[in-house]
């Protein structure tokens, strides 16, 4: 009796264990990367596609300049770009386009206030030289006050317009200065040849400023009054002007550009 009244309290002092049995959720299985491989296939042939698309709605230029670069991938770009690291925005205006040049100027300085008014004195020539922009003065002065070397408020808006524009080649810049045959003033120390050096160098800091890259000036120049306008009437004021003239890349061939 005594054992079986231990053996009751001996079961009663043992602690209880709870067993949980929870189910196993299945894994889901691996799906494999197959379908990235598919769908990068499919947006590499739609980017294939789009560009066929725009290619047969571009222009011939556009072909004949993308045509070149596949034939030669690594060549100098000679129909567009540049070989010259950082020249602008690597857009070169060889000499069989230099009328467009002269039209992208046009339409650019007609964002000058009132250029209606100064339309006849602005005139753009294609030489041998390059393409010649020539601000032609008046009798009262356009460009720059009458007898000084400051531009005027018209001067200096149309010379940051085509500074901005030339900015973006890589052609050189010349910039000239002229004047007519009248004698300027008594002053012998400051004549008709440092007005013309004078304006064109302000012409060249005010370009320099407004966006023509650094050294894109090549040279500044003043003629004073040894290359006439109209050499028949050496006191017209249209002899007094600045000519800003782009030049020819190297390379190009200088002796068929037309004279216009």
């Amino acid at each position: 009796m005594a054992k079986e009244k231990e053996s009751a309290a001996l079961e009663k002092a043992k602690p209880h264990i709870i067993v949980i049995k929870r189910p196993r959720k299945a894994a889901h299985g691996h799906h494999g990367g197959a379908w990235k491989v598919a769908y990068a296939d499919f947006v590499t042939a739609m980017m294939a596609l789009f560009i066929v698309l725009w290619l047969m709605g571009a222009d011939e230029e556009t072909k004949k300049i993308i045509s070149s670069f596949f034939n030669n991938p690594t060549g100098p770009g000679t129909m567009t770009g540049t070989a010259a690291a950082g020249a602008g925005n690597s857009i070169v205006i060889p000499k069989t386009d230099m009328n467009k040049l002269r039209e992208r100027l046009q339409q650019a300085m007609m964002k000058v206030p009132n250029f209606s008014n100064l339309k006849d004195h602005v005139e753009i020539t294609i030489t041998s030289d390059g393409l010649r922009i020539e601000l032609l003065e008046s009798e009262a002065g356009v460009f720059f006050e009458q007898g000084k070397p400051v531009p005027s408020a018209a001067g200096a808006e149309l010379l940051r317009i085509l500074a901005h524009e030339l900015g973006e080649l890589p052609n050189d810049v010349l910039i000239e200065g002229h004047t007519d045959s009248k004698p300027y003033g008594s002053d012998a120390s400051y004549s008709n040849w440092e007005l013309s050096t004078d304006r064109a160098n302000s012409a060249r800091r005010l370009m320099e400023a407004g966006g023509l890259r650094p050294h894109q000036v090549a040279q500044v120049r003043g003629y004073a009054d040894r290359q006439l306008r109209h050499p028949q009437d050496p006191e017209s004021p249209s002899n007094r002007r600045i000519s800003v003239i782009v030049q020819y890349m190297a390379g190009d061939d200088k002796k068929d550009a037309p004279a216009k």
